[in-house]
């Protein structure tokens, strides 16, 4: 019986408002069978030269797999065989992330570069564009376009969805989608605290905290959002009007936040990824037991070469988690953390953005 299947999307641009690619550099989608050690390159129905910021295996049927690129929305149904692109109205919109709904395996949600929210509620044959995504900057961002990076789904009550956004904070959605307005003011106030300030694109110093690049919600705790942003993990007990810093500076001395996921075999189980910038030269993976309130490292001995992008439980057995460092470096661990195997992609795999275990 399959183990199931390790997705990486790759791009090839080089980071932040440069979006030219460097000569022998490679994009797109990569498949490896969980254990296995080679990786192939899917290109059947995919653009020519791909970029990969995104991916999603559906939550109702684990051959159907998602890919965001520069030009649309892309839909595998053979396990990423074959592609072929949704009916989106745009190719002019970079595809930062998609989500199934948890109820409705027809309804699709589209997060764009520039900010955009899209709604299909058949499998991809038609949108519509949300309302209210379209913050404007709080800063001018010199040429770096913000983007949807992640949907969560309260668990009870999957009309409340959440979003996160780089570089401009959260929304929330109370009417599944269609209407959402900014979570943002808190974690802007926040940064007037010394140590959460950060300016490096804007001279903004809230630019750290709006920086959000993950976002999950545990149906242990349904109303409490965590997300991962370039000042640490942070969570709300109000629906996203306040938030608490979990403080990982005190833990770790590279707090960059990139990834953070729930386990989909134990709702008090997260996973997250720390790092020391968005191209930074080195990454690790936490994991908490009791939904956030302590962490111990999950990684090791692995080193991470590279920025810890993305961590993924498989959904298939609880035992099984990939990671993937920007430049390259894929982690496999199969027996629950006691042992991870370097399985690395091809040469040429500079921009691992994505990570989807089916």
């Amino acid at each position: 019986m399959s183990k199931g299947n390790v997705f990486a999307g790759v791009v090839r641009w080089p980071g932040g408002g440069n979006m030219v690619a460097p000569p022998d550099t490679l994009g797109g989608v990569f498949r490896l069978a969980v254990g296995g050690t080679q990786w192939e390159h899917m290109t059947r129905g995919l653009p020519t030269e791909c970029h990969v910021p995104c991916l999603t295996v559906d939550p109702h049927d684990g051959n159907r797999i998602y890919a965001g690129t520069q030009e649309g929305p892309y839909v595998s149904t053979d396990g990423g065989s074959n592609w072929a692109r949704l009916n989106f109205p745009h190719t002019d919109r970079q595809i930062w992330s998609i989500a199934v709904h948890p109820r409705n395996p027809q309804r699709i949600y589209v997060g764009t570069s520039p900010l955009g929210v899209f709604i299909s509620d058949d499998a991809g044959g038609s949108f519509r564009q949300a309302r209210g995504v379209e913050l404007s900057d709080v800063a001018d961002m010199r040429g770096f376009r913000n983007r949807v990076m992640r949907f969560a789904f309260n668990p009870v009550r999957p009309e409340e969805i959440f979003a996160a956004l780089e570089v401009r904070g959260v929304v929330r959605s109370l009417d599944g989608g269609e209407s959402w307005i900014d979570c943002s003011d808190h974690l802007i106030r926040l940064a007037e605290q010394e140590h959460l300030k950060s300016a490096i694109i804007t001279t903004h110093t809230a630019e750290g905290m709006l920086d959000v690049h993950a976002l999950a919600i545990s149906a242990a705790a349904p109303e409490t959002p965590i997300v991962a942003l370039r000042m640490g993990l942070f969570r709300s007990d109000d629906h996203g009007a306040h938030w608490q810093d979990l403080e990982m500076r005190k833990r770790t001395p590279i707090f960059y936040g990139r990834d953070v996921r729930v386990s989909p075999h134990d709702p008090n189980t997260l996973f997250a990824t720390m790092s020391t910038a968005a191209n930074g030269a080195t990454g690790t993976v936490w994991r908490s037991q009791d939904l956030g309130r302590n962490w111990a490292r999950f990684d090791t001995p692995t080193k991470a070469e590279s920025t810890m992008m993305a961590v993924v439980p498989s959904p298939r057995d609880a035992a099984v988690v990939y990671a993937a460092a920007r430049k390259g470096q894929v982690f496999g661990m199969l027996d629950d953390g006691a042992n991870w195997a370097d399985v690395p992609l091809p040469k040429g795999c500079t921009g691992v953005m994505a990570l989807a275990v089916s």
